[in-house]
């Protein structure tokens, strides 16, 4: 073994933006490309927006202004604005800020002096201004370091705070802004902040009555079972209902933020509405008919949360405070209280309640010894047909740990030639492949039943591991991987059926993808482009001298191995499969895959063309 050195020269310091800028998911989580809702540039507006709503939780400023431009992001909240003198330090010191100071912000969203510091040291381009009483100061950064540090003057601007920034394209390489996911986190903190006006890219968001309009916007009237429940209390507020979905559908929050990984205040709702319940009907039922098909939000606020990740997405504080109950204490009382009050009161959505319960519990036994069939079936299938090529990270880690399996993705091909392709191509560590045998089964409007009963749907159900809920789910990117033609297109829409129907959660929570795939591929003897459109396939003509070779890729099975390794390794492009605030999916899949059969053709022949990046925003919105 050689001789290593190890001196004083070995010892090295970073300051606050290197150590920022070499360890970028230690703030921010993960990088990716902006295709996830969860990508680090979403990361970096809700660290700045996160300030803007404190300072109108604590009674300061009653709009926020946002706008995205050319990649560049506005932030213009109407508070008291950072004092003058700090300006440049609450940007670009770790460790500082008002947050600290627990009698100005007492359940602020976060209290790691971070934020705004990750989002300047991550930034090509940052600007902060403030305005206090007729003075204003303003400072601008590159990459963290401060270019232009302006005395402070008079203004007439209305005081507050404005945050402007382009994060680095060096470290969020390709990346894109999806509006749909801007907007479905401003609509979270509308609800979360009743009264509160945001104005985004001139659209105006707002609020009257917090997680009643989240659910009535998230839900049909048509699918309820019952009017939807909004209970109110100090620092907590729920509302629920339930739905004709399958599965279990819950948002839930902690001082503002999202936390879409739950934490101890969501597992202590699902333990409270079980042991309400059964107190109120006074019988035992099983804890997953009483939530099955459940829709629920619920905020509440503690003193200095503990989160289990910079991200803040899940909680992991067990007590509301110093001084308070347990998370758990806290929400089953108020649930106990509450909820069992509004039941006497509300006798026909108690009956409403009770029969949805007995119609779970009915439903669950008539399919019990269908699913113990079906589960063996795919055992069976899965080792002798190789229908799925598992990833190492799952077949070393059988219990699947949260962070190996952020960074997993399962590739739904159809056909021998395209799964192979993708198979001989794919990061064997992390990515899997599950092969389609001719197209499914198209099931709307069809019971859970049949999932077991159809071994193509059942074996994928199995593969995905989704069966008792998105809670074990062992991929954290299930991607669509089909041909750009009219069958592809046919197999595409009858596989979002099959979420969309029975784990439509799939989807809310951002996991389902399309694979976008080069349609063209442009060369001569020196260069080779690769176009995903007609208009990149003629950019590309244009760089090449002579007359260029082209191929139309008609199917996946026609791009080798060598070159699929581009193409779903860095520089894969997906496009997210999004459900918009007020879809309904049930008219979204009554008029694809419903009695229509004309009109759906016609969507998918129209569809078909070149560009067919907004064919699947069509399909869900």
């Amino acid at each position: 073994m050689a001789n290593i050195t190890y001196t004083e020269d070995n010892i090295r310091s970073l300051d606050w933006k290197e150590h920022i800028r070499m360890r970028p998911g230690m703030y921010i989580g993960k990088l990716g490309n902006g295709s996830a809702p969860d990508d680090g540039i979403y990361i970096l507006i809700k660290e700045v927006l996160d300030n803007s709503i404190d300072e109108y939780v604590m009674g300061h400023g009653k709009q926020i202004d946002i706008s995205i431009e050319d990649g560049t992001i506005i932030v213009r909240d109407y508070g008291r604005g950072i004092p003058l003198g700090k300006v440049v330090d609450c940007v670009s010191k770790i460790n500082t800020g008002g947050k600290y100071d627990s009698k100005a912000f007492k359940k602020s969203v976060g209290l790691n002096g971070v934020g705004t510091k990750a989002v300047n040291a991550l930034s090509s381009y940052f600007k902060v201004q403030s305005v206090r009483d007729g003075k204003t100061k303003l400072a601008e950064f590159s990459l963290g370091e401060i270019t232009t540090d302006a005395k402070v003057k008079k203004s007439d601007l209305a005081n507050g705070t404005i945050i402007q920034f382009k994060p680095d394209n060096s470290i969020f390489k390709n990346y894109r802004f999806i509006n749909d996911y801007i907007e479905n986190q401003l609509w979270n903190y509308a609800y979360l902040n009743a009264g509160l006006k945001i104005n985004f890219n001139g659209k105006i968001l707002q609020s009257k009555n917090g997680l009643l309009d989240l659910l009535s916007r998230k839900t049909s009237t048509e699918e309820l079972k019952y009017p939807i429940i909004h209970l109110v209390g100090d620092d907590i507020e729920l509302a629920m209902t339930h739905g004709q979905q399958y599965g279990e559908h819950y948002y839930s929050f902690v001082n503002g933020q999202n936390t879409t990984q739950g934490g101890t205040h969501l597992n202590a709702f699902k333990e409270a509405v079980v042991k309400v319940l059964r107190d109120h009907f006074k019988k035992n039922y099983d804890p997953k008919d009483i939530r099955t098909s459940i829709i629920a939000a619920i905020s509440v606020r503690v003193e200095e949360p503990v989160f289990e990740s910079q991200t803040k997405t899940k909680l992991g504080s067990t007590d509301v405070g110093p001084k308070g109950p347990t998370v758990r204490t806290f929400v089953n009382d108020f649930l106990k209280k509450k909820l069992d009050n509004f039941l006497y009161k509300n006798k026909e959505v108690a009956e409403a309640i009770e029969k949805k319960i007995k119609q779970s519990e009915r439903e669950r036994k008539e399919i019990a010894g269908i699913k113990k069939i079906a589960r063996d079936k795919a055992k069976k299938a899965n080792l002798h047909n190789k229908k799925l090529r598992d990833c190492r990270v799952h077949l070393n880690n059988k219990r699947g740990d949260e962070e190996v399996k952020k960074e997993t993705t399962i590739f739904i091909t159809e056909g021998d030639s395209a799964s192979g392709s993708i198979t001989k191509a794919r990061d064997v560590q992390t990515q899997a492949v599950f092969s389609l045998r001719g197209k499914p089964l198209n099931c709307y409007g069809l019971t859970k039943k049949i999932v077991y009963q159809n071994e193509e749907l059942n074996l994928l159900q199995h593969a995905l591991n989704i069966e008792d809920g998105l809670e074990d789910l062992r991929y954290n990117k299930v991607v669509i991987a089909t041909d750009a033609d009219v069958d592809g297109m046919h197999i595409r829409l009858l596989l979002l059926t099959f979420f969309l129907q029975f784990f439509p959660d799939l989807i809310r929570m951002g996991h389902l993808y399309i694979l976008d795939t080069p349609l063209f591929r442009v060369r001569d003897k020196n260069k080779t482009f690769y176009c995903y459109s007609e208009q990149e396939k003629q950019e590309a003509i244009g760089k090449l001298r002579g007359k260029p070779e082209i191929t139309r890729f008609k199917g996946l099975g026609e791009i080798s191995p060598d070159e699929f390794g581009d193409f779903i390794g860095e520089n894969m492009r997906l496009d997210p499969v999004i459900l918009q605030e007020d879809t309904k999916i049930e008219d979204v899949l009554s008029y694809y895959m419903g009695k229509n059969t004309p009109a759906r053709q016609e969507f998918i022949i129209d569809n078909l063309r070149v560009e067919i990046d907004d064919a699947v925003e069509q399909i869900v919105n």
